[in-house]
């Protein structure tokens, strides 16, 4: 291939709307990118000019652990994106690249492995039990949403960051403003700034701390100069924010098993195998609208006989990635025995998700909780009445009307 069909061979632009989808249908402009090749050029609502896009399996896990592509360039770029408003904070780990990106990980890494998430295991299933009672006891109809799927997450991050019960609202709140992009950038900074502020005085006051939770490790940090306060505390915002994906992701997982009772009866009948099914349904579910942060390449790249020039803007779809038929056959398929899984919902390369381990332990608790003590769960509208979130960047039910 020569140099010249490399570089004449742009693709077209393709324009992305923010689209406000319902139910877990998976996007429709997603689905006609994947199809057109797999790179393309898009432009989204916001932002300026265009971008790459990888959605092929192999690609996609290239691009994020490849050090050519940054996510620090990033920061001062009007790239084309999702989001209305774009304030990083400067040194947040979101845009930050090995090895800055590596040291301020490794301060909170103990409380996201195995035994950090099984610490918080017997607390978190208490406090679910108790949120389940308290359905229980008031009755049918309720939003499930309000009555387990999202209490329960925020109680757990909160338990796992160290924030005390009593300021559990408030984390909830700033977070709710800072994810919707429809009540404008400045209402979105301030809570943000307020989020920071407190998380500047928790952190600072556990400077010399011995603690488990991630508040206290990094208190430590900042206390041994290993990281700097104000990186502790973007680091802690973006765990505190991120703790929260869940409650949308669960939302669509219970809606997946109320709208196909054959799967949810086959996870009452078969308690062993839901850690898997589980597994499945997260490949499965369309956890984000579009596309989340880009990345720039600092030098020029081939990707499947494309040629990505440095300073061009890419971004990658985990959940395209997950449907890429070479990888998962018969990807449009629910398939609880799907083995291997090797599926990127909490993304790839070093800014994987660290919370994967914790959201999978939230999601078995719950199937657990509700599908054997409510054998009669199911929704109580039918499910094109269910609400879905408008002018979210994550997906996911506003609400979700039950009885039992």
């Amino acid at each position: 291939m020569t140099e010249d069909t490399i570089t004449e061979a742009l693709p077209p632009v393709r324009h992305w709307p923010a689209l406000d989808l319902t139910g877990v249908d998976f996007d429709p402009v997603l689905t006609r990118l994947m199809r057109e090749g797999p790179v393309t050029r898009i432009q989204l609502p916001n932002g300026e000019d265009w971008a790459w896009l990888v959605t092929r399996y192999d690609d996609v896990r290239m691009v994020t652990n490849d050090p050519r592509f940054s996510r620090e360039a990033v920061m001062d770029r009007p790239v084309t994106r999702l989001a209305p408003h774009f304030i990083p904070a400067r040194g947040a780990v979101g845009f930050l690249d090995p090895p800055d990106h590596t040291r301020l990980r490794r301060s909170v890494a103990a409380a996201f492995t195995a035994r950090g998430v099984e610490r918080v295991r017997e607390k978190s299933r208490h406090m679910l039990d108790e949120l389940v009672d308290e359905m229980l006891q008031d009755g049918p109809p309720a939003d499930l949403t309000e009555a387990v799927l999202s209490p329960f997450p925020i109680a757990v991050i909160c338990e796992l960051m160290g924030v005390p019960a009593v300021d559990r609202q408030s984390m909830h709140t700033w977070t709710q403003l800072i994810l919707s992009s429809s009540h404008g950038a400045e209402v979105s900074e301030k809570a943000k700034e307020e989020m920071g502020a407190y998380f500047t005085k928790l952190i600072d006051d556990r400077r010399g701390s011995t603690g488990e939770d991630v508040t206290s490790l990094l208190g430590a940090a900042v206390g041994q100069d290993e990281i700097t306060l104000e990186e502790a505390v973007g680091l802690a915002v973006l765990l505190q924010i991120g703790g929260e994906a869940v409650t949308n992701n669960s939302g669509q997982l219970f809606y997946i098993l109320m709208t196909r009772p054959d799967l949810a009866e086959r996870l009452r009948a078969e308690p062993e195998i839901r850690p898997q099914a589980i597994d499945e349904l997260i490949r499965y579910i369309p956890h984000r609208s579009a596309v989340g942060l880009s990345r720039i390449a600092m030098e020029d790249v081939e990707i499947k006989g494309v040629r990505i020039r440095a300073g061009d803007a890419i971004y990658v779809s985990y959940m395209a990635a997950n449907r890429d038929p070479d990888v998962f056959p018969d990807p449009e398929t629910i398939d609880f025995s799907r083995s291997p899984n090797p599926h990127v919902a909490f993304g790839f390369g070093p800014h994987y998700c660290p919370g994967g381990m914790l959201a999978r332990l939230e999601s078995e608790l719950m199937v657990d909780a509700l599908l054997d003590r409510m054998p009669g769960l199911r929704l109580a509208v039918p499910p094109d009445q269910v609400p879905f979130r408008k002018g979210a960047l994550i997906r996911g039910p506003e609400a979700l009307p039950v009885t039992w």
